[in-house]
């Protein structure tokens, strides 16, 4: 059998059934009596173990074969599921997850996987499973474990022009209350800068569950050797062990844990109570009945036949011009229908492109499980409209910002059981995580029931950081306010933590929405919860335009960008402060010439008119308008790239071809509004 042949059908459908057993193991969590959970986990494992097989992933069969045993032992009534073997079988679960990536990178999915077989037999025998952690909290601050969300962090943190420093603090042996001390060094620091990762975790530290030494990455204004100085004058530390880390450190660093995560499979953290929903259970049920009628296509064919259709489109346009100058009644009526079967075309291809939220949400599950465990909190995610579909464009850079807002949601907005007690509501949080259409449009909403975002803070923040003058500030909306959480270096988070909370993060959820066409907002009420509402495009692909003439030149403005167009006379123009301004709705708005902003030749007799036509388009709440020298119309346009020969063109974002084979390029509104 030619193995290469079936590769991909075997990496696609491993995918499918390690998901399903993710899914099913957070469900059975939940309810630990109920079999027929255990029945669909067993069911999954082993086909992913015969297909293991077949393929001559030996390892990868091995161990799904020892889960199987597990399992089968849960289902026949010998054995109890306890949260020590839900622990052992997430951290098969992850292990198997991570030899599936070696295969999918490459490799040949071979894994030292021995001692997560002998743990899988000692439980399936009754006994013990062993459990080792001392080893892991002695670990020097340069090989602290890194998750996507953290290296971003980081990433960042280096390009706005800040240190990254790893950290590591050995206390004295004659130290009495090491948990105090370690707040003291994190409490000095937090005044210089910010802890974006600790090990041992914060709450391991403060229960004092740590020898001598804790590890950290830092960011930070000041260089090491003050940063050092600091910590040193700490009564009680022994040693403190700092490096400056930059980008070509931080890559290194990142690559060499890959690949210990792949040598050695990844650990998962004692169970803690937490919770998820999803109504996309009936849409997997649709989904397997259907299961004989649909076929698995290449992501690069669906573009190929994009792009065909794109110049489909394109001569579609040019045959109406031409019906319209011609004025021959057959050629109008042909041309007619064939516009709307190319209508009809074009909401096939866009439909093929249309991949449910469902494959964003599903890994979110699990996340929100390891988070609320980490964090000693009790939670449930509760899932609704996962079936919702958007282009696969969107979803293939959507996963990260909702990463970021839902760690916000754990970290900010869940309070501890303890303190949720306290103010009369269950123990347990609740995360909302819901999908929706509106008109052209996806919404997308993460709503927790947790203390609320705090007004005042948010605004002390604000002023502290120059964002806002005092005078304004007092005319702020709560909208508005909140709207500072998204500036660079914003945080109301009192405590370190390893999950959020820095000051980095939404400023890049916000500008990575804005780029693909869309906003952000944000409602909270104090001790209610918060709710961060995110609205998308349905496609990215194919969209609504308004054709515009600057010059000789054609330009496209996106609909979605526009807030209307209108007729500006000169007389309405006004000059503030050197601003150019006009008036608009009992206001005043910035006033562009694109001509001049684009460095178009103008005809001096366009430039004389008393009157001109202006696009006024927004970036969230920010208004501009643009003058113009024609409106030329709407019409639907092909997205095309600029290639790598034109990169980073000022306010402009790509191009179309019309009908009469010019090119236009696409403005881009949030570069002028900037």
């Amino acid at each position: 059998m030619e193995i290469n042949q079936y590769l991909t059908m075997f990496i696609d459908e491993s995918k499918e059934h390690l998901q399903a057993l993710n899914e099913n193991l957070l469900k059975l969590e939940k309810n630990p009596e109920d079999l027929s959970i255990v029945q669909d986990i067993f069911r999954s494992a082993h086909t992913l173990k015969g297909m293991s097989a077949t393929m001559g992933f030996s390892d990868l069969s091995s161990l799904t074969h020892e889960m199987e045993n597990v399992l089968d032992r849960v289902r026949n009534g010998q054995l109890a599921m306890s949260s020590a073997i839900f622990d052992l079988l997430f951290k098969g679960l992850d292990s198997l997850e991570n030899m599936v990536q070696d295969i999918i990178d490459g490799g040949t999915g071979q894994m030292d996987v021995s001692g997560t077989v002998a743990e899988l037999q000692a439980a399936a025998n009754g006994e013990g499973s062993p459990r080792a952690s001392a080893e892991n909290r002695d670990r020097n601050a340069a090989d602290l474990a890194l998750d996507q969300y953290q290296h971003s962090v980081l990433q960042q943190s280096l390009d706005t022009g800040h240190f990254v420093h790893g950290i590591t603090v050995t206390l004295r042996e004659d130290c009495v209350m090491k948990a105090a001390r370690a707040y003291m060094v994190f409490d000095t620091l937090e005044r210089h800068g910010e802890i974006a990762k600790s090990s041992p975790s914060v709450q391991e530290i403060e229960q004092e569950q740590f020898d001598r030494v804790f590890s950290l990455y830092y960011i930070t204004k000041e260089p090491g050797d003050k940063i050092a100085d600091l910590i040193r004058s700490i009564s009680e530390i022994e040693r403190v062990d700092l490096e400056t880390i930059d980008k070509k450190a931080l890559d290194a660093l990142v690559s060499r844990q890959s690949a210990a995560k792949a040598a050695s499979g990844r650990e998962a953290g004692p169970l803690q109570p937490s919770g998820a929903k999803a109504d996309a259970s009936a849409a997997g049920k649709r989904q397997q009945a259907a299961l004989g009628r649909t076929i698995r296509v290449d992501l690069d064919r669906l573009d190929d036949l994009m792009n065909l259709f794109s110049e489909l489109l394109i001569d579609r346009v040019r045959l109406e011009e031409l019906a319209g100058e011609i004025r021959n009644a057959a050629l109008s009526e042909t041309v007619e229908h064939m516009a709307r079967v190319s209508s009809d075309l074009q909401n096939i291809v866009l439909k093929l492109r249309m991949v449910p939220v469902e494959t964003v949400f599903n890994r979110f599950p699990r996340m929100v499980r390891d988070l609320a465990k980490s964090m000693n909190k009790k939670l449930e995610l509760i899932i609704t409209g996962a079936d919702t579909e958007l282009d696969r464009t969107v979803i293939d850079e959507i996963g990260d910002p909702l990463v970021h807002l839902l760690r916000n949601s754990v970290d900010h907005g869940i309070e501890s059981p303890e303190e949720r007690i306290k103010t009369g509501k269950s123990e347990t949080g609740t995360i909302h995580l819901r999908a929706y259409h509106s008109g052209n449009h996806v919404f997308i909403e993460i709503q927790d029931d947790g203390r609320g975002i705090d007004r005042g803070k948010v605004l002390d923040k604000a002023l502290k950081n120059g964002l806002v003058s005092p005078d304004k500030a007092e005319t702020l909306t709560d909208e508005e306010v909140f709207q500072f959480l998204f500036a660079s270096g914003i945080s109301t988070a009192e405590q370190v933590s390893d999950i959020s909370g820095r000051g980095v993060g939404l400023d890049v959820v916000k500008n990575k929405i804005e780029s693909l066409g869309g906003r952000v907002q944000v409602v909270s009420a104090p001790g209610t919860g918060t709710t961060f509402s995110v609205q998308l495009p349905m496609t990215l692909s194919i969209i609504g335009a308004m054709l515009i003439r600057v010059g000789a030149e054609k330009y496209a403005v996106p609909l979605s960008s526009i807030v209307e167009t209108a007729i500006l006379r000169k007389d309405n123009i006004r000059n503030v402060h050197g601003q150019t301004m006009m008036d608009f709705r009992s206001g005043l708005i910035p006033l562009l010439d694109l001509g001049e902003v684009l460095e178009c030749p103008r005809e001096e007799a366009a430039a004389a008119r008393e009157e001109c036509e202006v696009v006024i388009v927004h970036k969230g709440d920010k208004q501009v308008a643009v003058t113009v020298d024609e409106l030329l119309g709407q019409q639907e346009i092909v997205l095309k790239p600029l290639g790598k020969y034109l990169s980073g063109l000022f306010a402009i974002s790509g191009a179309t071809i019309l009908g009469d084979g010019q090119v236009a390029l696409i403005l881009d509104t949030n570069a002028l509004i900037k």
